[in-house]
């Protein structure tokens, strides 16, 4: 146990991230009973990734000092934001308001602290060069991270209308920031992948976070689409409609390249398929593009692009369950009863 909370990876909050996401698209779907087993698992899932986080913080700090600096798991961290506002969003729709806005605070106070700090300390403040040779797909969780405050922060208006032009400021400010961010996230894991040697084995899951951030975009945008008139909404709204658009169409068109990654890393270069934490970050980026297909529908009466998301939704859900099967067999044989082998 010792071991496994030393080596935590700070991503593995994409856990909470996929079972909150693809239990929104069941609740959407009127999967009840499904969507309130998987709100269960991500709900004790962050209570649990909390408790080994902290008792990280406290019993490894070098350890945590590491991943900090290191700028190929640092912008893991991040996976804490976006995973308490898609828990956020789950809980409020089953009636949970206060604990949703207790989530958001949570959520966009811990986003101002770390945008800051992860960027100093895994990028600028580092000795380590060229820090653009770790650039990798995790970077991509600082947009899913800004965009997460933005759903957030819209599915909570309606519900606290005292507050209505505090959060539609919060949900316009965090979406456009994250919509700057996916531009230079993109620009930097680009130019990884053109001037570095990419070996089979660094083609990871996280990549696939690159359409996990557009589809959440596209969220964001369409919730801010629905929300009660305020003088930042009304200025940005049309803007924000096309761009969403736009940032569906481009995540749809993700899809071919990932999947080819995937097949030549473990199809032509034989890298074995095992558990890792890292797998959730397929799951999420699958699940936030179904709901981005049914929230853009109906957004912007879009019903084909309603119908795509509700199909692929189904992908999402037999993901999930394979890579939560995979996890928990791996919790059982490396930590609950480990083999004098694997220990």
């Amino acid at each position: 146990m010792l071991r496994a909370i030393r080596t935590l990876n700070p991503g593995y909050f994409a856990l909470v991230m996929s079972s909150g996401i693809v239990s929104i698209g069941l609740h959407l779907q009127d999967f009840t009973v499904a969507s309130n087993v998987l709100m269960l698992v991500s709900v004790a899932a962050y209570a649990a990734l909390v408790l080994f986080s902290a008792w990280r913080v406290a019993a490894f700090r070098t350890a945590v000092r590491d991943d900090m600096t290191d700028s190929s798991r640092a912008f893991g961290f991040f996976t804490f934001i976006a995973g308490s506002n898609v828990l956020g969003v789950r809980l409020m729709m089953g009636g949970w308001h206060s604990t949703a806005a207790v989530l958001l605070a949570v959520g966009a106070l811990t986003w101002l602290v770390l945008g800051y700090v992860v960027p100093w300390t895994a990028v600028l403040g580092t000795e380590q060069r060229p820090v653009l040779a770790k650039a990798n797909g995790t970077w991509f969780v600082w947009v899913v991270a800004s965009e997460s405050v933005a759903v957030a922060a819209a599915t909570l208006q309606p519900v606290y209308r005292e507050l209505h032009r505090l959060l539609a400021a919060v949900a316009v400010f965090s979406w456009a920031v994250g919509l700057f961010l996916y531009a230079a996230a993109g620009i930097f894991v680009a130019a990884r992948l053109m001037q570095y040697p990419l070996k089979p084995t660094e083609l990871t899951a996280p990549y696939w976070v690159s359409m996990g951030a557009c589809s959440i975009t596209v969220v964001a945008g369409a919730r801010i689409l629905e929300m009660a008139d305020a003088p930042m909404v009304a200025a940005t709204r049309g803007m924000i409609g096309g761009l969403a658009v736009v940032s569906w169409a481009f995540a749809t068109w993700l899809f071919p390249p990932l999947i080819a990654a995937g097949w030549w890393r473990h199809r032509t270069n034989r890298v074995p398929l095992s558990y890792d934490s890292s797998l959730w970050s397929i799951v999420f980026p699958l699940g936030m593009y179904a709901v981005a297909g049914m929230y853009l529908g109906q957004a912007d009466d879009l019903p084909l692009v309603g119908a795509v998301g509700a199909v692929e939704l189904w992908l999402a859900v037999g993901a999930w369950a394979l890579v939560f099967v995979a996890m928990v067999r791996h919790v059982w044989k490396t930590v609950l009863w480990p083999s004098p082998a694997s220990a």
